[in-house]
Protein backbone atom coordinates (compact mmCIF):
# COMPACT_ATOMS: atom_id res chain seq x y z
CA UNK A 1 0.00 0.00 0.00
CA UNK A 2 3.09 2.40 0.54
CA UNK A 3 4.37 1.82 -1.92
CA UNK A 4 1.48 2.53 -4.47
CA UNK A 5 1.09 5.81 -2.81
CA UNK A 6 4.67 6.74 -3.51
CA UNK A 7 4.31 5.66 -7.15
CA UNK A 8 0.93 7.70 -7.21
CA UNK A 9 2.27 10.59 -5.54
CA UNK A 10 5.60 10.48 -8.50
CA UNK A 11 2.71 9.88 -10.86
CA UNK A 12 0.73 12.88 -9.87
CA UNK A 13 1.77 16.30 -11.81
CA UNK A 14 2.10 18.93 -8.62
CA UNK A 15 -0.04 21.93 -9.76
CA UNK A 16 1.36 25.22 -8.15
CA UNK A 17 -1.87 27.08 -6.70
CA UNK A 18 -2.57 30.04 -8.27
CA UNK A 19 -3.41 33.28 -6.56
CA UNK A 20 -6.63 34.97 -7.79
CA UNK A 21 -5.28 38.24 -7.14
CA UNK A 22 -2.26 38.23 -9.34
CA UNK A 23 -5.71 38.41 -12.19
CA UNK A 24 -7.12 42.00 -10.20
CA UNK A 25 -10.07 42.78 -10.13
CA UNK A 26 -12.73 44.22 -12.87
CA UNK A 27 -11.37 47.74 -13.87
CA UNK A 28 -12.77 51.09 -16.15
CA UNK A 29 -9.78 50.79 -18.59
CA UNK A 30 -11.42 53.82 -20.22
CA UNK A 31 -11.95 55.74 -18.01
CA UNK A 32 -15.87 56.08 -18.25
CA UNK A 33 -16.85 55.52 -14.57
CA UNK A 34 -17.92 51.73 -16.15
CA UNK A 35 -15.87 48.55 -14.77
CA UNK A 36 -15.45 45.48 -16.97
CA UNK A 37 -19.03 43.73 -15.19
CA UNK A 38 -20.98 47.20 -16.43
CA UNK A 39 -19.14 46.99 -19.97
CA UNK A 40 -19.79 43.58 -20.68
CA UNK A 41 -23.41 43.63 -19.16
CA UNK A 42 -24.21 46.83 -21.77
CA UNK A 43 -22.76 44.89 -24.88
CA UNK A 44 -24.59 41.75 -23.75
CA UNK A 45 -28.08 43.29 -23.11
CA UNK A 46 -29.98 42.21 -25.91
CA UNK A 47 -32.25 45.86 -25.26
CA UNK A 48 -30.62 49.14 -24.05
CA UNK A 49 -29.74 48.80 -20.61
CA UNK A 50 -30.98 51.60 -18.04
CA UNK A 51 -27.90 52.86 -16.17
CA UNK A 52 -28.29 54.78 -12.72
CA UNK A 53 -28.09 58.03 -12.42
CA UNK A 54 -24.42 58.39 -12.80
CA UNK A 55 -24.42 56.21 -16.10
CA UNK A 56 -21.82 54.20 -14.28
CA UNK A 57 -23.92 51.05 -13.24
CA UNK A 58 -26.36 48.98 -15.02
CA UNK A 59 -29.15 48.35 -13.19
CA UNK A 60 -31.35 46.64 -15.75
CA UNK A 61 -31.54 45.35 -18.89
CA UNK A 62 -32.31 41.87 -20.74
CA UNK A 63 -29.71 39.28 -21.13
CA UNK A 64 -30.12 35.52 -22.56
CA UNK A 65 -28.07 33.35 -20.93
CA UNK A 66 -26.26 31.00 -23.31
CA UNK A 67 -25.40 28.04 -20.60
CA UNK A 68 -28.93 27.83 -19.06
CA UNK A 69 -30.95 29.26 -21.77
CA UNK A 70 -32.95 31.44 -19.50
CA UNK A 71 -33.23 34.94 -19.92
CA UNK A 72 -32.61 37.79 -17.50
CA UNK A 73 -33.49 41.39 -16.20
CA UNK A 74 -31.60 41.56 -13.01
CA UNK A 75 -27.89 42.09 -13.22
CA UNK A 76 -27.61 40.98 -10.01
CA UNK A 77 -28.71 37.62 -10.97
CA UNK A 78 -25.42 37.23 -13.70
CA UNK A 79 -22.12 37.16 -13.24
CA UNK A 80 -19.61 37.62 -15.90
CA UNK A 81 -17.42 33.95 -16.60
CA UNK A 82 -13.88 33.93 -17.52
CA UNK A 83 -14.89 31.60 -20.41
CA UNK A 84 -11.64 29.99 -20.13
CA UNK A 85 -11.60 30.38 -15.84
CA UNK A 86 -8.43 31.75 -14.35
CA UNK A 87 -7.29 28.58 -12.53
CA UNK A 88 -7.33 26.69 -16.04
CA UNK A 89 -5.75 29.54 -17.64
CA UNK A 90 -3.09 29.00 -14.81
CA UNK A 91 -2.87 25.71 -15.93
CA UNK A 92 -2.78 25.73 -19.30
CA UNK A 93 0.49 28.41 -19.20
CA UNK A 94 -0.64 31.83 -17.80
CA UNK A 95 1.32 30.59 -14.54
CA UNK A 96 4.41 31.60 -17.12
CA UNK A 97 2.30 35.09 -17.81
CA UNK A 98 3.59 38.69 -16.22
CA UNK A 99 0.82 39.87 -13.77
CA UNK A 100 -0.01 42.73 -16.42
CA UNK A 101 -1.23 39.88 -18.82
CA UNK A 102 -3.06 38.06 -15.95
CA UNK A 103 -4.92 41.51 -15.59
CA UNK A 104 -5.51 41.86 -19.56
CA UNK A 105 -7.30 38.53 -19.82
CA UNK A 106 -9.10 39.08 -16.59
CA UNK A 107 -10.68 42.22 -17.74
CA UNK A 108 -10.37 41.80 -22.00
CA UNK A 109 -13.06 43.79 -23.70
CA UNK A 110 -11.26 43.60 -27.24
CA UNK A 111 -12.02 39.85 -27.81
CA UNK A 112 -15.65 38.72 -26.85
CA UNK A 113 -15.05 35.29 -26.44
CA UNK A 114 -12.95 36.10 -23.05
CA UNK A 115 -15.95 37.33 -21.10
CA UNK A 116 -19.85 36.38 -20.80
CA UNK A 117 -22.43 37.47 -18.61
CA UNK A 118 -24.59 34.49 -17.49
CA UNK A 119 -26.79 32.93 -15.13
CA UNK A 120 -24.70 33.56 -11.39
CA UNK A 121 -25.34 29.48 -10.16
CA UNK A 122 -24.30 28.13 -13.79
CA UNK A 123 -20.83 29.98 -13.52
CA UNK A 124 -20.22 29.08 -10.04
CA UNK A 125 -21.48 25.55 -11.05
CA UNK A 126 -18.68 25.58 -13.31
CA UNK A 127 -15.94 27.18 -10.72
CA UNK A 128 -12.35 26.62 -11.98
CA UNK A 129 -13.35 23.20 -14.39
CA UNK A 130 -12.36 22.57 -17.65
CA UNK A 131 -14.41 21.70 -20.64
CA UNK A 132 -13.35 17.71 -19.97
CA UNK A 133 -15.23 18.62 -16.62
CA UNK A 134 -17.81 20.98 -17.47
CA UNK A 135 -20.31 21.47 -20.17
CA UNK A 136 -23.26 24.16 -19.65
CA UNK A 137 -27.01 22.40 -19.18
CA UNK A 138 -28.12 24.11 -22.27
CA UNK A 139 -27.14 21.48 -24.90
CA UNK A 140 -28.19 23.40 -27.87
CA UNK A 141 -25.26 25.81 -26.63
CA UNK A 142 -22.49 22.67 -26.31
CA UNK A 143 -20.49 23.13 -30.28
CA UNK A 144 -20.51 26.69 -29.72
CA UNK A 145 -19.13 26.21 -26.14
CA UNK A 146 -16.57 24.27 -27.92
CA UNK A 147 -15.58 26.49 -31.00
CA UNK A 148 -15.42 29.52 -28.00
CA UNK A 149 -13.25 27.24 -25.82
CA UNK A 150 -10.88 26.74 -28.55
CA UNK A 151 -10.87 30.08 -29.57
CA UNK A 152 -10.18 31.62 -26.42
CA UNK A 153 -7.15 29.02 -26.04
CA UNK A 154 -5.79 30.16 -29.28
CA UNK A 155 -6.47 34.03 -28.74
CA UNK A 156 -4.60 34.06 -24.98
CA UNK A 157 -2.00 31.02 -26.63
CA UNK A 158 -3.08 28.58 -23.85
CA UNK A 159 -2.24 24.75 -24.11
CA UNK A 160 -5.32 22.29 -24.49
CA UNK A 161 -4.21 19.06 -22.62
CA UNK A 162 -5.45 15.37 -23.46
CA UNK A 163 -8.25 15.23 -21.40
CA UNK A 164 -9.26 18.37 -23.08
CA UNK A 165 -8.86 17.21 -26.27
CA UNK A 166 -10.46 14.22 -25.73
CA UNK A 167 -13.56 15.87 -24.99
CA UNK A 168 -13.37 18.72 -27.20
CA UNK A 169 -13.00 15.75 -30.00
CA UNK A 170 -15.90 13.91 -28.89
CA UNK A 171 -18.58 16.40 -28.63
CA UNK A 172 -17.11 17.84 -31.71
CA UNK A 173 -18.39 14.22 -33.50
CA UNK A 174 -21.63 15.36 -32.67
CA UNK A 175 -21.88 19.23 -33.79
CA UNK A 176 -20.42 17.83 -38.05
Amino acid sequence: MIIFLILFLLASPVQAEYLRADYGSWIDSDNDCQNTRQEILIRESVIAPTLDNKGCKVISGLWKDKYTNKSFTNPKDLDIDHFVPLAEVERSGGDKWSVEKKHDYANDLKNRETLIAVDKSANRSKGDKDISNWLPANKNYHCNYVARWIIVKQIWNLTIDQKEQLSINKILKKCY
